[in-house]
């Protein structure tokens, strides 16, 4: 009966693995509880190869493009704007949702979980910007830091361009580097099946259901606007002659991993290589890609409007036209602004609940439900950086059009 399983599609055995994980957790919690380590073993082995993928993908998509500035400032102009204009409609939908549903209003204010200690309230931008400009670049990567790794790649990336000849063997270097990274990637995610059971049985065996049904409308909207979402990007796929059902089939491998493990940061790998299975071109994903994920979190953007009105009606809070353009502002910078600090979320939400005078412990009354918005959050966030990566290969047109890659026949990840 096991060896059917597993020559199921990988989506299909992901999918199972997470609807068993999911009854285990419920049914044997201290079983489902002791396989914590499991799921920490499989995230920890994607992250390994996060900062080689991220680097060698865009100092090759830079190189690639460097000799073509227009190119260039054409990928960014359309990344940076795309990256904004969703921002504000993810926040938008969350704001509309509150209007039309009020999952505040008689909300318990019982705490269900608890508020990391010293969170903070404000980013420093100086210390921010700063921290994008590596004084030791081993350092930074060895410490998983993602965008002061861009930076660096970036400007490798246009010196070995101006470099000419001289600097073809390091090109070869790192794509050698992108196909051994690629081939690991397969071994890892083949046995994503297994971490995905891991994972959802520690998380149901150790969250429970009792805060969900307790925030049970929350949940509700939050998911209700997810869905929103989607179809929204599907209006976009097809208003640019995309099938929507394919892309979202193409990336559902992505998806349900992110899903499960509630991490964008470790679905990057994986992600890279279906969409260059999908035919999409090299140096739009290459560059497009590692910037979506850590400027562009689409699902999460709109959960933090989502939760700061939730807490605010919650809290007998009323909800001005200024309270709401409020929120608009400062979680489209907080949100831009936290993506390089830990806990970066839950820092975004606080920017937000000081800026309209809510105390920051008000977070203790969803920090129950967290996990299970957070799986369909996560989720969104590929999505998104999925269609991003698809506007700019229309918008770029052929002048972004791909070199011919000796290596991509090999870079394929194919269904175990």
């Amino acid at each position: 009966m096991i060896r059917p399983l597993f020559r199921l599609p990988l989506v299909f055995q992901m999918l199972l693995g997470l609807v068993l994980g999911l009854g285990v957790g419920l049914l044997w919690p201290d079983f489902g509880a002791s396989l914590r380590p499991i799921g920490t073993a499989f995230v920890e082995a994607v992250k390994m190869i996060v900062i080689p993928v991220v680097f060698a993908a865009v100092t090759l998509g830079l190189y690639r493009m460097g000799s073509e500035l227009k190119v260039l400032g054409r990928v960014a102009a359309i990344s940076l704007g795309y990256f904004y204009l969703a921002t504000v409609i993810s926040i938008l939908i969350g704001l509309l949702l509150n209007a039309a549903f009020h999952p505040g209003a008689g909300a318990p204010l019982a705490a269900t979980g608890k508020v990391p200690q010293n969170l903070a309230v404000s980013v420093d931008w100086i210390k921010f910007f700063m921290d994008m400009i590596p004084s030791n670049i081993v350092a930074a990567m060895a410490e998983q830091k993602i965008l002061p790794t861009l930076v660096f790649a970036i400007l490798f990336g246009l010196a070995l361009a101006s470099s000419g000849k001289v600097g073809e063997p390091m090109v070869a270097v790192l794509e050698a580097v992108m196909a051994a990274m690629f081939k690991i990637t397969k071994w890892i995610t083949s046995l994503a099946p297994i971490a995905i059971f891991a994972v959802m049985a520690w998380l149901f065996a150790t969250q429970g259901l009792a805060t969900v049904v307790a925030l049970a409308k929350l949940v509700g909207v939050m998911y209700l606007g997810l869905a929103i979402m989607v179809a929204i990007f599907w209006l976009m796929l097809l208003a640019i002659g995309e099938k929507p059902l394919a892309v979202t089939k193409a990336v559902m491998e992505p998806m349900i991993l992110a899903f499960s493990t509630r991490s964008s940061e470790v679905t990057l790998p994986l992600h890279m290589e279906k969409l260059r299975a999908m035919g999409a071109s090299e140096r739009i994903v290459s560059v497009v890609l590692p910037l979506g994920y850590a400027f562009s979190r689409d699902g999460a953007i709109m959960y933090f409007a989502l939760a700061v009105t939730f807490l605010a009606e919650a809290y007998g809070v009323t909800l001005t036209w200024s309270t709401l353009f409020t929120i608009v502002m400062v979680t489209t910078i907080a949100s831009k602004g936290s993506a390089n600090v830990p806990s970066g979320g839950l820092v975004a939400i606080a920017m937000v609940l000081s800026a309209i005078g809510l105390p920051i412990e008000a977070l203790a009354v969803i920090a129950g439900v967290d996990a299970f918005l957070d799986m369909g959050r996560t989720a969104i966030n590929v999505f998104g950086n999925t269609v991003a990566v698809k506007l700019v290969e229309k918008f770029a047109g052929d002048m972004a059009a791909d070199e011919t890659q000796p290596t991509a026949a090999g870079l394929q990840v194919q269904d175990a």
